[in-house]
């Protein structure tokens, strides 16, 4: 990771919390905004030196809508823009407002609670939490559909050339793109597949997470369309969440990129389909509740930004 980068290409925790919060109309930010900076800046300087095996960090993403409010530098990062939906035949990916986002994690439950709560402290007054998702490691890293999340994620110093911005960027660079998902699935309709059933929607076994030949993977499964090359990676960072006995349970998508272009590729080829109509089975049992885009700054930036 580069020194002044946030912490975009960790490994999946035990325990993470997400957050979403939007400013309040009619209300001054730019005095609050600046003391979040530092307070961003200071939770993970103290995580590392008083829980240096727990991994624990909190990565803040600013949505465009406050980049223009808080007048942060411009031009903006160059595919930094406001999530617009895409409406497929059957599916739609949804946009939703966000001004920040938190991505909370620790392998200690009690220090993403603290964390929250320090950032609770200094956001309430001029701002509305509108998405809190408490998220859970779930046996070998599965969604709570029962099949393994994340195979196909960069590994070693993949991670940060697929997650953070390069010199295309000049005065971004080290900073990274957020994408982030909602999706809850219908776990009743789900349960009704049989396992080989389940595993042509994946596009991989269930039990021991090996990808079918392309030859017998279906061209509709969730493996055939969200995987767009090996040159256009994301780090993603899934966590399930939810509430079974209301049949609440859902998946958290958050993903990093050096670039939006490479998700949106992703979920062109999932909602509207490769060919068009031939969009990923697995929204048939998983619906996108939130999706909104965001911009993680460096320590650096953010230490401007604090002024």
């Amino acid at each position: 990771m580069k020194p002044d980068s946030q912490n975009v290409t960790d490994y999946t925790n035990n325990n993470t919390i997400f957050m979403v919060w939007s400013f309040n109309d009619g209300v001054e930010v730019s005095d609050v905004f600046s003391k979040l900076c530092k307070l961003i800046i200071n939770l993970n300087n103290s995580a590392n030196v008083r829980f240096p095996v727990s991994r624990a960090s909190c990565v803040m993403g600013i949505g465009y809508d406050a980049w223009l409010r808080l007048q942060l530098p411009v031009p903006v990062p160059k595919e930094l823009v406001n999530f617009v939906p895409i409406v497929g035949g059957k599916h739609t990916a949804v946009s939703s407002k966000g001004d920040l986002h938190f991505h909370i994690r620790a392998d200690n439950t009690s220090i993403c609670y603290d964390i929250t709560s320090a950032i609770a402290d200094v956001l309430s007054p001029v701002a509305t939490s509108t998405e809190e998702i408490h998220g859970f490691r779930y046996w070998d890293s599965r969604s709570i559909l029962g099949f393994v999340d994340g195979t196909e994620n960069p590994q070693g110093q993949d991670r940060e050339l697929f997650s953070m911005v390069g010199e295309e960027d000049p005065a971004y660079t080290g900073g990274s793109y957020l994408f982030v998902q909602k999706y809850i699935h219908n776990l009743t309709s789900w349960k009704e597949l049989s396992t080989e059933q389940q595993e042509k929607v994946i596009g991989r076994s269930k039990s021991n997470d090996i990808e079918m030949a392309d030859d017998v993977k279906p061209s509709n499964s969730h493996i055939a369309l969200a995987n767009v090359g090996d040159d256009l990676k994301i780090v993603r960072d899934n966590m399930p969440f939810g509430n079974m006995s209301t049949n609440e349970m859902g998946t958290y998508f958050i993903a990093y990129a050096s670039t939006f272009t490479t998700v949106q590729k992703m979920l062109n080829n999932m909602f509207i389909g490769t060919p068009v109509g031939n969009y990923d089975r697995i929204l048939d049992f998983s619906t996108a509740k939130t999706g909104s885009l965001y911009f993680v700054p460096t320590f650096d930036m953010l230490d401007d930004f604090s002024g």
